[in-house]
């Protein structure tokens, strides 16, 4: 970028900078979005396929969820990481959707160049698309259906569509029970309004055995071992001491001598540290803790004392496993031993070491009214555990969506066709250019059941002409897609529900992504040189300037 200043020419950009300007950057910016999009649409819906996702290490991921694969695929181009960005703010809000808001997101904007190759200015494109979002929102509060806690049925139909689309779908009655189980036993009622905080149910994963082995527990796993060969193995009716202060004997903070001179000074000073250590000992026997677990540190001398009154220890838990086991046994977290007493005590029913695989673990089961739960998944490979992780941890979200909320809507691309249709019938009451912005907006949301249909081998034509044929009355809003059958199917009769908290976000996410890259008309892209590099050499690292071409 130079301009000509009496004939010489003036550097405005340092050497080596790129600029597009005008249609080539909005050309330039939507097809790197479309084709993030196109990456991710095969692996939507019941019947999409799985990606395998191998790095620079060798190491392997094989997945269907869309966070997971952008998150996975080093992105280059900043339009791209854009999209990337849609999967995680849809996983980090509602913790599912993130395949559908990247695909609709890729549509909007497809659907936008036609409309930019008419001559429309991006600012009338941006001014539709916000209206349109906002009316398709006001649409899926009127078609959502309200529920609560109390129906179960319906959290464990929510949660089973979330797994059906996963590796680990034929096991998605039995993990969306345990999923329920969890989501309800961690909700607390603030104010008449119920909340779920999910980081308070631990999920742990260990290699072996199968998905019907995943176990949910009434309190807390810890991945520890007892710590003394003399303690017991298993003690039942535990009182539980939680500690975040070591059962040892500090070293002091400043330098210090100390001069011994002879042998009974030194028999003294170490008779001293035992008496220390037994002290704090007799405290946690007087408190009638059976159970101590700490955060930090324990002697062997304190060991052995606690193994000689039958208590169970383990040492270096966590300080976020710490508050796991506080609002699952119900105990208070101790930082000076003084202070312990028996009412700060935790309970459960039983605490017992058991080798799981290679490892020991400790389990605190039995906890009468745990606010923190844990759900550890078992299955016959490492690929296995980790995708029944992501697929918990989105059955988990979408739960806890359905009892923040309350609201549901019928899946299958029944929502988005119905969407579509009212937004088609609003376009028509709006003057100008925008009317085109909104029908486009509309269209744009066909592709959900299209992709559905798609990828369950069935003629996306067909079943779109049959689906919108169905949706004539305001109450046909109920049919979607039935991939398995292949068939036009009233979605509440075979229980195909999604939360709507999922459906608005995926509206949101994907329409401000498309306005933000349809606003941009000037990319400058600086050199991408290396700072080691001399004047005139290739970049270094070879990528880098490889990845500028395909830019």
């Amino acid at each position: 970028m130079s301009a000509q200043l009496g004939g010489t020419p003036v550097l405005i950009l340092k050497e080596g900078s790129e600029r597009t300007v005008g249609r080539d950057a909005q050309r330039t910016n939507i097809m790197a979005a479309k084709v993030i999009a196109e990456a991710v649409r095969t692996s939507l819906g019941p019947l999409g396929m799985d990606k395998m996702l191998v790095d620079s290490f060798g190491d392997v991921v094989i997945t269907n969820d869309g966070a997971t694969i952008l998150k996975e695929i080093d992105v280059q181009h900043p339009a791209a990481k854009m999209m990337v960005n849609v999967a995680k703010t849809q996983d980090d809000e509602v913790g599912d959707g993130t395949t559908t808001a990247v695909v609709l997101a890729g549509e909007l904007l497809k659907n936008a160049e036609i409309l930019l190759d008419q001559e429309i200015h991006p600012t009338v494109i941006i001014e539709g698309y916000r209206k349109a979002t906002e009316k398709a929102l006001e649409i899926i509060e009127e078609i959502s259906t309200k529920t609560s806690i109390k129906d179960e049925k319906m959290l464990k139909n929510v949660a089973t569509v979330s797994m059906s689309s996963k590796v680990v779908a034929g096991s998605r009655e039995y993990l969306a029970d345990i999923a329920v189980k969890a989501v309800k036993m961690v909700a607390e009622e603030v104010n008449g309004k119920w909340t779920a905080d999910i980081d308070n149910v631990k999920v742990d994963k260990k290699e072996g055995e199968s998905l019907e082995n995943t176990i949910l527990v009434n309190g807390i796993i810890l991945d520890k071992e007892i710590v003394h060969p003399g303690m017991p193995k298993r003690v039942e009716k535990a009182k539980i001491a939680l500690l975040a202060a070591p059962l040892e004997i500090e070293k002091t903070e400043f330098d210090a001598k100390i001069n011994i001179t002879n042998p009974e000074q030194m028999k003294a000073f170490l008779d001293q540290e035992e008496r220390m250590l037994k002290n704090m000992t007799d405290r946690v026997i007087k408190s009638g803790a059976n159970v101590v677990l700490l955060q930090k540190g324990i002697d062997d001398v304190a060991q052995h004392y606690l193994a000689k009154a039958g208590i169970l220890a383990v040492r270096r838990i966590k300080k976020s496993d710490m508050e796991k086991l506080a609002r699952a046994t119900g105990g208070e977290i101790i930082t000076n031993i003084e202070d312990l007493t028996p009412e700060d005590l935790g309970e459960a029913q039983v605490v017992y070491g058991k080798k799981i695989g290679d490892d020991d673990m400790v389990f605190i089961e039995g906890c009468k009214n745990p606010k923190s739960v844990n759900i550890l998944i078992r299955g016959g490979t490492e690929l296995i555990v980790d995708e029944a992780e992501r697929a918990i941890h989105d059955a988990l979200c979408v739960v806890r969506d359905v009892i923040e909320d309350g609201k549901v809507v019928p899946g299958g691309g029944a929502t988005e066709i119905e969407v579509s249709k009212r937004l088609k019938e609003y376009a028509d009451t709006l003057g100008g250019r925008e009317q085109l912005a909104v029908k486009q907006f509309a269209e744009a949301l066909e592709v959900v059941p299209r992709t559905l249909a798609e990828n369950a081998g069935l003629d996306q034509l067909d079943i779109l002409v049959e689906l919108r044929a169905k949706h004539v009355k305001p109450t046909d809003y109920v049919y979607g897609v039935d991939v398995y059958s292949g068939k036009i199917q009233d979605m509440t009769k075979i229980n195909i529900w999604e939360p709507a908290a999922v459906k608005r976000q995926i509206i949101k996410s994907a329409s401000e992504a498309a306005q933000m890259i349809l606003k941009i008309d000037d990319v400058i892209a600086a050199s991408t040189k290396s700072l080691g590099s001399s004047p005139g050499a290739p970049p270094s690292g070879g990528e880098e300037g490889e990845s500028v071409g395909e830019d």
